[in-house]
């Protein structure tokens, strides 16, 4: 009789490897030792679950054999050895034994091809598998221990930017932030994560996995995750049951918890915040057609007026638009409203050519930057403050203690004179008065020696003062990347006027030539 035998440990541990091995060598000698018996082999799982057959390639290679009719017999330690699901155990014995292969489980004496009922497996499939609840929901208690005591794991192997430190803690890897600070750059200068992703494969970065190719979610990811900024948000994915190891998303099923400022940032918290706002901004985006007024629409990067451009009269985006006649194409925007409806519900909102729009919105921002002269004399009035003023605060709170210890010393003099005083005491106060001052007399010297400008100083600063006063604050070429950081919408307002509207709200009118 051809006989194999099946052995499964679920762990790695040193004590299960051990009885891993024991086990092979048992089974080997056991089969051996019996004359009528011929061993096939023997076939072990090492470090894998038995509450599911998919990952244990050792089971499902002996099941294909016995479905070729290679074995006769299998034989195991016992049914939680065979299968931690009574489902699963339950149909591999029915599938051999239909086969004429019986399995032995030493353990609980049962030979299923002998056996009348399968009452007696299923019971003890039953144990098992319950002891497989039991353990999962220990596990997954320990976890949650773990996380409301602020325990944070790392997955590294999956994280850009940080990699494990000699003291077990997260250290961020030079190379790998430089670009992760890459992808919030772009992205807030507007790039779309298709652009991002053909940026970062011509540069040839690699990704955590050392891959060359990158794939948008993978950008969306890193634009999404909180350890950027230092913090760690646990829980955002649970395994729903210990049999099918399915994980899903946490959308409030369980709690999470945040631990905030946790290891070393790679971006500000500014930077991540604003990321954050733009990633729900872009998401939110709605078509703007009566055909499909609830479908999702999509986040152009490639120009900035698709997003910043509306109409002054219906409050609709405009879009950019290719005219062609006799031969000739020109580049227009108008409004979408119009385009789609006609006059019906914006009848006076104009068409502007590009090259004048672009020339209005230089304008406009030239404008913003033409008081140049008010804010050179406010830059060196704050610099040359600052270097007069260092340590100011510090040097007055010292003068300040020192006129209190003067006080004091005082005060001890007339109640001395006073006769009505324990002189032992005053002497050990006078010595701690005495040595505060000396220490806060020493440290006002240095502050204040510091505090003086030097010669090297003074050229520094008139070298500043120089670059502020040349420096020309003017617009020269239409710049996608600057015009969306600098401004929060634009308003058509007629065929000659538009009004820029920059962040922080200031608004500049600005006419169409």
């Amino acid at each position: 009789m051809r006989v194999a035998a099946y052995c499964r440990v679920s762990t790695e541990q040193e004590e299960q490897q051990n009885s891993y091995q024991v086990q092979i060598a048992y089974y080997t000698d056991f089969i051996n030792r019996k004359k009528e018996w011929s061993l096939v082999g023997i076939f072990a799982d090492e470090g894998i679950s038995g509450t599911q057959t998919k990952k244990r390639t050792e089971f499902n290679r002996m099941i294909r054999m016995c479905k070729n009719k290679k074995i006769d017999l299998v034989i195991t330690k016992s049914i939680s050895r065979f299968a931690r699901n009574t489902v699963d155990c339950l149909e591999y014995v029915r599938q051999l034994k239909e086969l004429g292969i019986g399995v032995i489980f030493e353990k609980e004496n049962i030979n299923t091809l002998t056996m009348t009922s399968e009452f007696m497996i299923a019971l003890y499939g039953s144990f098992a598998q319950a002891e497989s609840e039991s353990i999962s929901k220990n596990v997954s208690w320990g976890k949650e221990k773990a996380f409301r005591e602020g325990k944070v794991q790392f997955q590294y192997k999956q994280l850009l930017g940080y990699k494990k430190g000699g003291d077990g803690k997260p250290e961020i890897g030079p190379e790998e932030a430089e670009t992760v600070r890459l992808i919030y750059k772009l992205f807030l200068d507007g790039y779309s994560m298709r652009n991002i992703k053909n940026v970062l494969e011509n540069k040839g970065v690699l990704t955590s996995t050392r891959k060359k190719i990158w794939n948008e979610s993978l950008i969306s990811s890193i634009l999404k995750n909180e350890k950027y900024v230092g913090d760690a948000l646990m829980q955002k994915t649970f395994t729903t049951d210990c049999i099918t190891h399915k994980i899903v998303k946490n959308n409030g099923q369980r709690p999470m918890y945040l631990v905030t400022n946790n290891h070393a940032p790679i971006v500000d918290r500014d930077t991540y915040n604003r990321v954050q706002q733009e990633l729900a901004r872009r998401s939110s985006k709605r078509k703007i057609s009566d055909k499909a007024i609830t479908e999702q629409g999509r986040y152009s990067s490639k120009y900035a007026l698709t997003e910043l451009l509306i109409c002054g009269y219906c409050g609709t985006p405009y879009r950019r638009t290719t005219w062609a006649a006799r031969g000739k194409k020109q580049i227009v925007w108008r409004c979408i409203s119009r385009l789609e409806h006609g006059k019906k519900y914006c009848p006076d909102s104009p068409t502007i050519k590009e090259e004048l729009l672009h020339k209005a919105i230089i304008h406009a921002i030239n404008n913003y930057y033409s008081c140049r002269d008010d804010i050179a004399r406010i830059l060196k009035a704050n610099i040359g403050s600052v270097f007069e003023c260092q340590g100011q605060e510090e040097i007055i709170s010292i003068e300040n203690r020192l006129k209190e210890i003067d006080r004091a010393r005082n005060d001890m003099v007339t109640l001395i004179a006073s006769g009505g005083c324990d002189e032992d005491r005053l002497d050990s106060e006078f010595s701690r008065l005495y040595q505060e001052e000396q220490r806060l007399s020493e440290q006002l010297e240095m502050l204040k020696s510091q505090n003086k400008t030097s010669a090297e100083t003074q050229a520094k600063l008139d070298k500043i003062m120089k670059m502020i006063e040349q420096e020309k604050f003017e617009l020269e070429t239409f710049d996608n990347v600057l015009i969306r950081k600098l401004i929060e919408c634009i308003k058509v307002l007629s065929q000659t006027e538009i009004l820029v509207i920059f962040k922080g709200g200031y608004e500049v009118k600005s006419g169409i030539e």
